[in-house]
């Protein structure tokens, strides 16, 4: 015996290593206790250093300074040759220019808790992890001959970590299965989303959120061939697997919707033999292209969404079969079907091998798309979406010749003639990363399938507003790398400064000029001083209106030295339209933001405003929760923001918010915050402007349930979309001389996620709205379609002194509206 010890002695001190512990053996309460983020980090770490298979990464870092961690798990010759493997997997999709003598390794990544709530997934990370190093599991060291497998434990730490640290701080010795306990009561804002209150599994595309970028970074770094999202959803919901539901979108490969078949059959036998309910083919579908599943697939991969119920479970819950989901319970499930995607992957290394080069090189020359150019005028706005663009690794251009042609329009949905000029951006598909580049920029998608799971379109040059064409060849024209942009020559007397209003770097100019205590003005008409033009919205800030500020120029120079486009002025005479000291260069008072939140307010709508104040502008609000009003002295502040929400105030509470706007303050109500304002005496909100209108409307619903009547039970699910707006863009007219719309361009294209509508308000000013013959892109019910010509989308309603700025369609949703973004910024800071 002691001959063996010391035996074994020698071989731990020869190779360094000893054996690795299961997440049970490491951790006590595992599958019992959600587990700490640190304990998660240094169960990995243990792992780490007892094996030589598996290797570890920190990418990044959260907002709350923790860490975003990779682990690579393969055999240990394949981890010694890591980079060389990467390096000859991006070549051979075109995306590295040299090869090397490397062996090809399927590409495996594994994403768990992008929801910080969804806890099993991440508990079951630590499973997955140990089975797949597991010494004494023979099977997986066979698949990891031929697979690297990149695994992320938690995509949303701060999330993740506010959730375990409320389920701990509440947990007593004994579950609690009943559902009226607490544990299974989680507190706004929840745990789901990041620290911004941010939904980061919407966010794959857009890029918004740090830890998107930062894992984003890496994700096109190593280009995998497989990916599987781990979730988790109600807790009485069976398992999902894939295949995914329709609609898919057009461009999903055949061995894509293959392997999805494939994994469904294999997963379906393994869960069979346990007696485990499942389901698949229903509900998440592979269309919307900001998932963990439909962005890997625009990008070549196989993605896929795993759910377990679990959201809200605790440690334990009880199911309305009466049985209890235990915590233990939903790691099984996950570590089962996960485990069993590597293992697939590994039966079907050849075909993906195979498939995934083609994928690359028949998308550039084959593309599926309507379109093979897409030309962006220039714009200041195409800052921003060229910084999009390259974190997607889409390879863009600029024109640096002029060419006259003709192609689609976006803006009027049409074709048309058109003038390439030097400057505009030019994006053509053939390049590696075509489909991601049709998926995000064809106008139009085709839906197999109306019960669509999430908005329907996002084309990129309506979100920007841009004047866009699409072209369906590939356009032969001059381009270069850069933007040619002439630095504003610096003065040392200027009467004033013209910083024009453009895109969100003017409104980050604005903000810092605000607290900076710098007196601005903005222009409500197009002025001239000689070949300059002053754009309607344009700040100015004068000498003379900030007379004590020293080093004038050097001062403001360096404070908006962001907006590249501004121009300092020699003289406040105006050669046509109005000199500087006129009456349409109004002031600007500087914003004193109030922001509501807390039970009632949608979570991811104030996320949405905070992480914009926070983030994108960089301008300080106050928050309170709806529960601490009452201790609030609005006369501290000019400007309430009420997000998305089910606000429940009480009279004293809407008598205190009446005064408040009575006596100048301003509120911007966005979605269901308007209701707080509708039928309400000295408002001008109600749905229907006349008797007539509201009587035809009555007449309508009286009518289709007359009809109802006749109508069977199966259909009704799919009846009910007739009335239902999953996500669209609605083309809008604009009120071009108000404040509200100033550099949004000639129309609006509003992205509407719901059914709310109100006609054209009387007695308001309907700054935004839908007209008559509307053009738009995705799904609109064909009850729904109708009703919303003539509907406001956004207006200004004058209560004595003050105002109220109606907000129908959130500008903010989930970050990416750049247009939005903007309109925004004026309601903000440019409606007096």
């Amino acid at each position: 015996m002691n001959r063996f010890f010391n035996l074994l002695l020698f071989f731990v001190c020869l190779t360094g290593f000893s054996q690795p512990k299961s997440p049970s053996e490491f951790l006590p309460n595992y599958g019992k206790q959600v587990t700490y983020y640190h304990q998660v980090e240094a169960y990995f770490e243990q792992l780490v250093k007892n094996s030589d298979w598996i290797q570890h990464q920190k990418y990044g870092e959260t907002t709350q300074e923790r860490n975003l961690n990779a682990y690579y798990i393969s055999t240990p010759e394949n981890l010694k040759n890591l980079e060389e493997i990467r390096k000859n997997h991006l070549y051979e999709i075109g995306l590295f220019p040299t090869k090397n003598n490397s062996k090809s390794k399927t590409i495996v990544w594994l994403s768990f808790n992008v929801h910080g709530n969804e806890i099993g997934a991440i508990e079951s990370a630590l499973s997955v992890a140990y089975e797949l190093i597991n010494p004494n599991n023979k099977e997986t060291k066979k698949w990891l001959e031929n697979i690297i497998v990149i695994l992320d434990p938690c995509l949303n730490p701060d999330g993740f970590s506010r959730y375990a640290n409320w389920l701990r701080d509440i947990s007593g010795k004994k579950t609690h299965p009943g559902v009226s306990d607490r544990e299974h009561m989680e507190p706004w804002p929840g745990g789901r989303q990041n620290h911004y209150v941010y939904d980061l599994n919407r966010d794959w595309a857009w890029q918004t959120q740090l830890e998107t970028q930062l894992r984003m970074d890496l994700y096109h770094q190593w280009m995998p061939m497989v990916h599987a999202d781990v979730h988790e959803m109600g807790y009485n919901e069976p398992y999902f697997f894939p295949p995914a539901a329709e609609p898919y979108h057009e461009q999903i490969a055949p061995f894509q919707r293959d392997f999805h078949k494939k994994i469904g059959e294999i997963t379906s036998k393994k869960f069979d033999k346990e007696g485990w309910m499942y389901y698949s083919g229903e509900r998440f579908d592979l269309f919307y292209p900001s998932y963990g599943d439909t962005y890997p697939c625009y990008n070549g991969a196989v993605g896929m969404t795993y759910e377990q119920g679990g959201i809200g479970a605790g440690r334990a819950v009880l199911l309305k079969n009466g049985d209890v989901l235990t915590l233990q319970d939903r790691i099984n499930h996950h570590t089962k079907a996960i485990l069993t995607v590597v293992e697939l992957s590994n039966v079907q290394k050849d075909v993906l091998t195979k498939e995934f080069r083609a994928y690359f090189k028949d998308n550039r020359t084959k593309p599926k798309g309507k379109y093979q150019t897409y030309i962006v005028k220039n714009s200041p706005k195409n800052l921003e979406l060229s910084v999009l663009l390259n974190r997607n690794r889409i390879e863009t251009a600029f024109a640096d010749e002029t060419k006259k042609l003709s192609g689609y329009h976006y803006q009027s949905n049409k074709e048309k003639s058109f003038t390439i000029e030097p400057n505009d951006l030019i994006i053509k598909v053939d390049q590696p990363r075509a489909v991601l580049t049709q998926v995000l920029f064809e106008p139009h998608h085709k839906l197999t399938d109306s019960l669509s799971y999430d908005i329907t379109a996002w084309s990129l040059p309506l979100a920007y507003g841009v004047e866009s064409f699409a072209v369906k060849g590939n356009l032969p024209v001059k381009t270069k790398t850069r933007l040619d942009v002439s630095p504003t020559a610096k003065v040392q007397n200027a009467y004033a400064y013209y910083i024009p209003w453009n895109n969100r770097s003017s409104a980050r100019v604005l903000s810092l000029l605000h607290q900076e205590n710098i007196k601005v003005r903005s222009a409500r008409k197009e002025v001239y001083f000689g070949d300059l033009k002053i754009e309607r919205g344009g700040l100015i800030v004068t000498k003379g209106d900030n007379s004590k500020v020293q080093n004038f120029e050097e001062t403001i120079q360096n404070l908006i030295k962001e907006k590249y486009d501004y121009v300092a002025l020699e003289s406040g005479f105006a050669s046509n339209g109005g000199d500087l000291g006129g009456e349409s260069y109004p002031l600007l008072k500087a914003p004193k933001v109030l922001v509501l939140g807390g039970s009632g307010v949608s979570n991811i709508d104030f996320g949405q405003v905070w992480f914009f104040m926070d983030q994108v502008i960089e301008y300080p609000m106050s928050t309170v929760e709806i529960q601490h009003f009452n201790r609030v002295n609005l006369a501290e502040y000019n400007t309430l923001i009420l997000p998305e929400g089910w606000y429940g105030f009480s009279d004293s509470q809407k008598t205190s918010i009446d005064n408040f706007i009575s006596k100048g303050g301003k509120v911007i109500a966005i979605g269901g915050a308007v209701g707080q304002f509708e039928d309400r005496p000295g408002y001008h909100l109600t749905k229907f402007a006349t008797e007539d209108e509201k009587a035809e409307a009555q007449k309508f619903i009286e009518e289709q349930e007359l009809l109802d009547r006749f109508l069977d039970f199966e259909g009704s699910e799919r009846r009910s979309i007739s009335g239902y707006i999953p996500g669209a863009i609605i083309e809008n007219s604009i009120d071009a001389s108000h404040p509200l719309i100033f550099g949004l361009g000639e129309k609006y294209f509003s992205l509407k996620t719901t059914d709310s509508n109100f006609k054209l308000l009387k007695g308001a000013q309907n700054v935004i709205y839908v007209p008559k013959n509307y053009q738009s892109f995705g799904f609109i019910g064909n009850k729904l379609k109708k009703s919303i010509q003539e509907t406001v989308s956004f207006a200004v309603d004058y209560h004595g002194n003050g105002k109220v700025i109606y907000m129908i369609d959130n500008p903010l949703f989930r970050g990416f509206w750049e247009n939005g973004n903007l309109l925004f910024s004026n309601a903000l800071f440019l409606v007096e």
